[in-house]
């Protein structure tokens, strides 16, 4: 981990109720930003390091921002994902950034969409990397692990706050393995995700950002299964701005039907499929993720919303 270089600036930004979220900013503070959200589980420094050249490399402002109960961000259950836009507003208004692109890692992709439906004069265009789809509402699709955190969610809204000290201390316990225990991780996944993650360049990302984002609590990831298996506050057709989903058609994860039938269902959507790679395969093309993206925008009249 000591060959990771640190983000160019990273901190906390006050939002509502005397919260705090922390972010990691990557390349020139004037070019022009994305905000990166990270998977389940995940942090602010989920972002891969090829990527980080790219951004000082291409004048990009890429800034990766964790969700409450990871790294400094205070914890905090949002009452639906829909809710988080107005934290994010206040991030985009204290780091000065007036318009934005996002780019969503699994877990993180309810969360640009979100932003799509909700702030759709400030953004320009989603990327989504093998997302989730909604399991409640109109959009609503079965099937993928978060299938079991739907059944056992009455549990998890019961016990999250002592399930995240579980965690939290696990993650702690294990830390000085951290190598090996990702190692072994590796070793039970598809081809795709092994490959991916025997690279030392994305092993160094995930340790890095894994060792610096537990280092005070662990709990987004079970606030992050609790807002999955409840409606999202938004609906597909909601989201009139440009969305690009890139998806693994071997993912064991999110399963690859559930991107069609988003893509299927978003107003202004198109698919790329990753052939052959699983969950983690939009890793491994980010920097085409990023050129396809700063090709969006300004937005189109007639995505507007009505």
């Amino acid at each position: 981990m000591s060959n990771v270089r640190r983000p160019a600036l990273e901190g906390t930004v006050a939002v509502r109720d005397d919260r705090r979220l922390s972010f990691a900013e990557y390349g020139p503070r004037r070019g022009p930003a994305i905000v990166w959200m990270h998977g389940t589980p995940g942090a602010r420094r989920q972002i891969p390091l090829e990527v980080r050249e790219y951004a000082d490399q291409r004048g990009v402002r890429i800034i990766g921002l964790d969700r409450p109960g990871i790294g400094s961000s205070t914890p905090y259950l949002y009452p639906e994902i829909l809710d988080w836009t107005r934290d994010l507003e206040l991030v985009l208004d204290t780091l000065g950034i007036d318009t934005v692109r996002l780019i969503g890692l699994s877990g993180g992709g309810p969360y640009v969409l979100a932003a799509g439906a909700a702030l759709p004069d400030r953004v320009h265009g989603i990327g989504v990397l093998g997302g989730l789809a909604p399991t409640q509402g109109v959009d609503a699709v079965e099937g993928g692990v978060i299938q079991l955190a739907v059944t056992l969610a009455p549990l998890l809204r019961v016990a999250r706050v002592p399930l995240g000290v579980v965690l939290t201390q696990g993650i702690r316990l294990v830390r000085p393995l951290a190598g090996p225990a990702l190692d072994l991780y590796a070793a039970a996944q598809p081809e795709g995700d092994r490959k991916l993650l025997g690279r030392p360049e994305f092993k160094a990302m995930f340790l890095d950002d894994l060792l610096n984002g537990s280092r005070f609590q662990t709990s987004a990831p079970i606030n992050d299964l609790v807002l999955f298996t409840q409606y999202w506050g938004f609906d597909a057709a909601d989201v009139r701005v440009p969305v690009r989903w890139w998806h693994g058609d071997d993912d064991h994860i999110v399963p690859f039907r559930h991107g069609l039938h988003m893509v299927e269902r978003l107003p202004d959507a198109t698919m790329s499929v990753i052939d052959g790679e699983s969950h983690l395969g939009g890793l491994g093309i980010a920097q085409d993720v990023i050129e396809t993206l700063m090709e969006l925008g300004p937005r189109r009249a007639d995505v507007v919303p009505r």
